[in-house]
Formats: C-alpha cells, structure tokens, sequence
C-alpha cells in the first residue's frame, strides 16, 4: 500500500484504530461504514466529489489514508484468531477499502480460553499484527 507523500502540517492529525477479536471486528466494521458515508467515501475507498485529491487539511486525513491513486483506505487494523468475522469482511459491500495486509487472521479461535489465546494461538499472530502495525505508523507524519 504506497501512501502519498504530502508535507507536514503542524495541523495533520492521524488515528489507527486497532480492532480485535469478533466483537472488536464487527464494531470496527460498523464504524468504518458510518465513517465512509459521513466523508462520502465509496465502498471501494473512491470519493467522486473530492476535487482536494492530497491534501492534508481534510478532515477525513485523520482516519483514512490516500493512496497515490486517490482511493481513501482506513487507518485501521482487524485482528481475530478465528476467520469469520474478518472473512465477513473480506467479502462485504466493503471488501474493497481495506488493504488485505490491514484484515489479520488465524485459523482457529480460542474457544473463550484466555490462556490458550494468550500463549499459544495468539503468540502465533503477535509478530505479524506488530509488523502491520509498525507499518501504519510510519506512514503517519503527526500520530495521535
């Protein structure tokens, strides 16, 4: 996901929002609808009224990125160890907004066994919602 080089601005807010586990996902979810129909976003990420393509100063900034061909993706990170809810996603009216690397899955849940989350399924994810993570933030010029 190439992000497109803006300049600073003491004024650039932005905001990842990190979703996880199926309630998390399903909220998420649900707020990012309501977010693209409040900037007037399409589901695919495209905003046909928008004649301000790169900069900064646009509220909508704050939580979504732009990428070189204008399209509008959430600053957002979805995690779940168990697919379903993400692969509701993936495959929803809004499957096209959200990069791929942004929808973090495992193969199998936890079965509400904290420990079993904690230490062995969940240690498996770690790394890789980290990276994902890291990824984002760099890509931020002024981090809330």
């Amino acid at each position: 996901m190439a992000m497109q080089s803006q300049t600073p601005n003491s004024r650039s807010r932005e905001v990842i929002s990190i979703h996880v586990g199926q309630a998390g996902v399903q909220m998420g979810n649900a707020c990012w609808e309501l977010y693209c129909l409040e900037h007037g976003i399409q589901p695919d990420g495209i905003m046909p009224e928008d004649d301000t393509v790169g900069l900064e100063d646009d509220s909508y900034n704050t939580f979504f990125a732009e990428t070189m061909s204008g399209k509008h993706v959430p600053r957002a990170i979805m995690v779940d160890l168990e697919p379903t809810p993400i692969d509701e996603i993936r495959t929803g009216t809004y499957k096209l907004l959200f990069h791929p690397e942004q929808l973090v899955t495992g193969k199998e849940d936890a079965a509400n066994n904290y420990a079993r989350g904690h230490y062995t399924i969940g240690k498996e994810l770690i790394d890789v919602c980290m990276d994902r993570i890291r990824r984002l933030v760099e890509a931020c010029k002024g981090l809330q």
